[in-house]
């Protein structure tokens, strides 16, 4: 057997850590409704398949490396992989807050719908909301931009200079801001209808005391707030894509 088998195999599986940890947490792949046995195949694929790209920049490193180096760049690996999958997860659960809130304040808060990622029900617009960006992530090819962004890793964040925890966490930070920020911005809409809407109704409410507005109008809110869904959610989604792909291809 010849001598950098060892070294081969201990690279390949440094690969496996950091691809492994970030698509335990990164959206679509991390799915409750992928089965466990499933996201270890695909795993273990994207290994295979990236492993002759990444492996060679690992085998000095992991030459030079004791028997305590090798268990920390394991625990760099994995670490690196975390941090990649928690980013992309914190924008799928910045939209999910906001669509949740949008929800609510179109009047459709109360009606739970089926859980596409949690286990927890949510309401049916933010369902449709989240399978839908969920589907986009795959349909836009977003993926390969995620298996992209993790061959790239390897230059910006080599497993022989550690793991920074500082500067992490503020890259975390930074990227929850910005994440908020974009849902917050294509839930905006949303926002401008439900405070134009309430201060309408409650001019109204004072005008006229002796009818109850708010049960008389409900009706029309929602029937507006499907109008607005209905007009924008393709924008709304398009835009949360397209903030989310420029993270991947420049986070």
């Amino acid at each position: 057997m010849s001598l950098l088998a060892p070294d081969l195999i201990l690279s390949t599986f440094l690969v496996f850590c950091r691809i492994g940890a970030c698509l335990m947490l990164m959206p679509g792949f991390s799915s409750l409704r992928v089965p466990p046995q499933v996201r270890l195949f695909i795993v273990f694929g994207i290994t295979l398949a990236l492993s002759p790209v990444v492996v060679p920049g690992l085998l000095p490193t992991v030459g030079a490396a004791s028997q305590a180096g090798i268990l920390s760049l394991i625990v760099t690996e994995t670490l690196i992989g975390a941090q990649i999958g928690i980013i992309g997860r914190i924008f799928y659960l910045a939209l999910q807050t906001l669509a949740h809130a949008s929800a609510m304040l179109i009047g459709f808060g109360a009606m739970p719908g089926a859980p596409i990622d949690e286990i927890e029900p949510i309401p049916a617009l933010g369902s449709l909301v989240m399978m839908s960006a969920t589907a986009l992530f795959f349909i836009a090819n977003l993926h390969w931009e995620v298996f992209r962004g993790l061959v790239v890793s390897y230059d910006t964040l080599p497993p022989a200079a550690g793991f920074d925890a500082r500067t992490s966490l503020v890259a975390v930070s930074d990227r929850i801001g910005e994440a908020f920020l974009l849902a917050l911005r294509i839930s905006a809409p949303f926002v401008i209808f439900a405070f134009l809407a309430n201060f309408a109704i409650g001019v109204m409410n004072k005008l006229a005391q002796q009818i109850p507005i708010y049960f008389v109008a409900m009706p029309a809110v929602l029937m507006a707030g499907l109008f607005i869904v209905y007009f924008l959610v393709g924008e709304y989604l398009a835009l949360f894509a397209a903030g989310f792909a420029d993270w991947l291809r420049t986070g």
